[in-house]
């Protein structure tokens, strides 16, 4: 079918969406504004943000051979971990759940891998009406939104430990907004597949996940009661909420990253962290790569996330600088106990943290991300981000993917293969080539 054909069968379905869409470019636009005024403004009053003139953001280039091979190496996980039955993919190398986040780097990976010519149209369209329908098809928490976790085997509800589960387990307006972007992408760009991103979405209660402009998150406790918490924070939050935007929705107070920001001191730089207490709001502030390396190569930075992802990451060059330690940190899962942790720039108080999932301390496992190296050199490419790929560009099985990571003390790769890290790397390299992913506005 070509791109004509294509939007004249989905003509329909591209309205309903497009409706949307047309008020997120006003809107969003409106919002640039106004966190430049924001930051005018508290620059006058004293809270000296002083904007970096010469960010040395890298402009599309031919990938090299061996970044061709590097993004093979990545697809790979894909086909090994592929189920034919649902259309789903694993989000850890044979390990047969995902959840929304994951199932969004699955589609983000799949577009990557047909905008680098890894595989034909043929098989990109087949795989993508499949992962769609299965979208469609999943259960929903409650029936209102997708739930935490899903077997990719069967496409029914589990918890995080991949059990079955008829009620759920409660849904992530993170992980949902991370879905968004993929799902908005598709719309713009295969407008054969509108009518099904349509169905996938109209499911959805999306009003139950936003109250006054505010992401909130649903889970189940302790006496078994569905209760809803506000949900994300600085980085995460912006990201997820520009996601949310794009369908038209009303997420404007997420959007404000000035509403809870605070600087911290780390080797000289003023890094941008969230002031919403951990003990006191129940949710952790992790200052991390991920989300603004995926802000910058999906949507394009706006003014202040432009200035608040180049001040995290040359806060991990001035770690390097000063200790000898190659640093590109992030969230990402482990090959041993306690199987994930976040390793941060800051968070819960204490520079360069590296925390679990329940907060406790991990610093045995601090880790070079390879997900953020490629990240922040598709970005960059600096002579510090050249470093960090010299470092870790043999970290990977060239039939199963790359590697996690490489552990700081002792100097071992971190083996763990999963589907995010993969679909970063594919991501970056289609970014490096091709530009940022969606382009709205300039």
């Amino acid at each position: 079918m070509t791109f004509k054909e294509g939007l004249i069968s989905a003509r329909s379905h591209i309205i309903f969406l497009l409706g949307v869409i047309a008020a997120f470019g006003l809107i969003y636009t409106l919002e640039k504004w106004d966190v430049q005024k924001k930051i005018e403004k508290q620059i006058r009053e004293g809270l000296t943000i002083d904007l970096t003139a010469d960010i040395p953001i890298a402009a599309p280039r031919p990938l090299t051979p061996e970044e061709e091979k590097w993004a093979r190496i990545a697809w790979k996980y894909f086909e090994n971990n592929f189920q034919p039955e649902t259309g789903l993919v694993n989000s850890v190398d044979g390990f047969p759940a995902s959840t929304m986040w994951d199932t969004a780097s699955y589609l983000m990976a799949l577009i990557s891998a047909r905008r680098l010519e890894i595989i034909d149209e043929p098989t990109f369209h087949s795989r993508l009406s499949m992962a769609l329908r299965a979208l469609t098809a999943i259960p929903l928490f409650e029936g209102k939104l997708p739930n935490k976790s899903y077997s990719t085997a069967t496409g029914g509800m589990t918890n995080y430990k991949n059990r079955k589960t008829d009620r759920g387990i409660g849904w992530s307006a993170i992980d949902i907004g991370r879905l968004l972007a993929p799902l908005s992408i598709i719309v713009w760009n295969y407008p054969e597949h509108a009518k099904a991103v349509k169905s996938v979405i109209i499911r959805w209660e999306l009003g139950a996940l936003i109250r006054n402009g505010v992401l909130y998150g649903g889970l189940v406790n302790d006496e078994g009661r569905t209760v809803y918490v506000q949900e994300g924070r600085m980085g995460y939050e912006e990201y997820a909420a520009k996601a949310f935007y794009l369908m038209g929705m009303d997420v404007y107070r997420a959007l404000r990253y000035m509403d809870f920001l605070k600087f911290i001191d780390i080797y000289g730089i003023r890094v941008p962290c969230d002031l919403r207490d951990p003990e006191t709001y129940g949710a952790h502030n992790y200052v991390l790569s991920e989300p603004y390396i995926l802000d910058g190569i999906e949507f394009g930075w706006d003014e202040a996330s432009r200035e608040f992802a180049f001040r995290v990451y040359r806060a991990q060059e001035e770690r390097y600088n000063n200790t000898g330690i190659l640093t590109a940190v992030t969230e990402g899962h482990l090959d041993r106990a306690p199987y994930f942790v976040y390793n941060t720039v800051f968070t819960d108080g204490k520079p360069w943290n590296c925390i679990s999932t329940q907060g406790d301390d991990a610093s045995q496992f601090k880790t070079l991300s390879i997900k953020a190296a490629f990240g922040w050199h598709a970005l960059y490419k600096t002579e510090y981000t050249r470093k960090l790929i010299e470092k870790i560009k043999g970290l990977n099985d060239p039939d199963r993917g790359w590697y996690s990571g490489l552990y700081e003390t002792p100097e071992i790769p971190n083996k763990t293969i999963t589907g995010n890290t993969n679909a970063i790397i594919l991501e970056c390299l289609c970014y490096i080539k091709l530009g940022k992913h969606v382009t709205l506005y300039d």
